[in-house]
């Protein structure tokens, strides 16, 4: 199990620097009762029943529970109340338009950094972020690039709402991300198979360089850190002392390994230096499928969405693999690794569903899965007392592409669902009429 942190640690955005200056804002004292609504809670079954939040946190959920005096009481008969969506790894915030430079900040210089933390780039006006809420995300783990066999820097966790990136903040280092080394040899997407350039046996000693490179820092981090407990008079290493909450076990790994050979030396690789892992991208996860089943490692899963990963493999690979990975007994969840994409979350989930995976476990890779994987769950993923107020209301299945997210909340607070699609749909929607001219 992964070691909890204390949340005066995390910098949590829940009113918790404006208390301390003084006062909450009146956002997050705000008290709410969503009342008359088929809850969801991923945690039991369903009910009619209210939800209260209050200071940011769900402070009651039930079939019989009274809104307390002076609550904002939210209408949601009829209605569906489910825990706001968590996208595992997207560059929401990171990213604005791809093939402009200046509006990009995903990747750093060097393949080496684990002192750097998504949060400090985080774009909090970025179009992307409403049009993702209105969909029902609520928050995602705002997630750094880089290149093969790097240390890229630290996920944040944030919620899709705030002016700034304080007030949207819930974990700004909530994981760090591995690129383990490919070894590759495979084909590409409807690639060629061969040899790779400059033959097998050089491609087997990049990858053994890059691994032992990745040993190293892991290494190194272990001895710093024992200097340090130590009481050693060194000079403070912020990379390894970030590097030390991982070997710790203080800080989870988001382990990016795609084919089948990547997948399982990756999480060789990380069972040997005892890390908490899940597995990211995982094209060609399902191949060893029972074999990561037995090892109980957590597999977030690339867009369903995507083409076949090879010209041998089957039109439906990566629709059916989240089912096959589930029918294995693989904890799966779902991510876009996008940012304009990352409201197509709940349709890549969607998209798994007639191909075997069951759709209560399709509900649950886009809500409460990658916290489990991750030690989150005792922040987000569900509708319980204590946890962050993380809550959509549908009027029907969101994993339906017809169905709408009528209000939603985020840590704590009721969140706008306007956003660029919605005004450009109503700007051209109520345009003129064409014209006829008579002859």
């Amino acid at each position: 199990m992964i070691r909890r942190r204390s949340t005066t640690a995390l910098g949590f955005a829940l009113g918790v620097a404006a208390a301390a200056a003084g006062g909450a804002t009146q956002a997050e004292a705000q008290t709410y009762a969503i009342q008359g609504g088929t809850v969801h809670t991923l945690a039991g079954d369903s009910f009619v029943g209210t939800v209260v939040i209050q200071g940011g946190r769900i402070v009651a959920v039930g079939p019989d529970v009274e809104p307390p005096a002076g609550a904002e009481i939210v209408d949601a008969a009829g209605k569906h109340v489910y825990p706001g969506m968590f996208d595992a790894v997207s560059g929401l915030g990171l990213t604005e338009i791809g093939a402009v430079d200046v509006t990009n900040d995903a990747r750093e210089q060097g393949d080496f950094n684990p002192h750097l933390q998504a949060a400090t780039a985080v774009h909090p006006a970025t179009e992307h972020i409403p049009v993702a809420r209105a969909n029902g995300i609520a928050i995602t783990m705002a997630a750094p690039q880089g290149g093969s066999g790097a240390i890229v820097g630290q996920a944040s966790l944030i919620g899709l709402d705030g002016w700034t990136v304080e007030e949207m903040g819930i974990d700004p280092g909530a994981a760090m991300v591995v690129n383990y080394p490919s070894l590759g040899g495979g084909r590409g997407r409807f690639g060629r198979r061969g040899a790779p350039p400059g033959g097998w046996r050089q491609r087997q000693e990049q990858y053994e360089e890059a691994v032992a490179r990745l040993d190293e820092w892991f290494d190194a981090a272990r001895r710093y850190d024992q200097a340090m407990k130590n009481g050693a008079e060194m000079r403070r290493d912020l990379k390894n002392e970030a590097l030390a909450k991982v070997v710790n076990r203080e800080m989870p790994v988001l382990l990016s390994a795609n084919g089948e050979r990547d997948v399982r030396n990756a999480v060789e690789w990380a069972q040997r230096q005892n890390i908490h892992f899940a597995i990211t991208g995982a094209q060609g996860a399902w191949k060893i499928a029972d074999w990561l089943a037995e090892n109980d490692v957590g597999v977030i899963m690339s867009p369903t969405q995507s083409m076949p990963s090879g010209p041998d493999e089957s039109y439906d690979e990566a629709y059916a693999a989240p089912g096959k990975l589930h029918a294995a007994g693989v904890k799966v969840a779902f991510a876009t690794f996008n940012s304009s994409a990352s409201r197509t979350l709940p349709y890549e989930a969607a998209q798994a569903v007639p191909y075997g995976l069951p759709h209560d476990a399709a509900l649950e890779a886009v809500t409460k899965n990658a916290a489990e994987m991750l030690g989150l769950d005792d922040r987000i993923g569900t509708i319980e007392e204590g946890k962050i107020a993380n809550i959509m209301i549908t009027d029907g299945d969101p994993l339906e592409i017809q169905t709408q997210v009528t209000d939603l909340f985020i840590l704590g607070r009721g969140v706008s669902l306007d956003n660029k699609h919605k005004s450009l749909y109503e700007k051209y929607r109520s345009r003129p009429g064409r014209r006829v001219v008579s002859e």
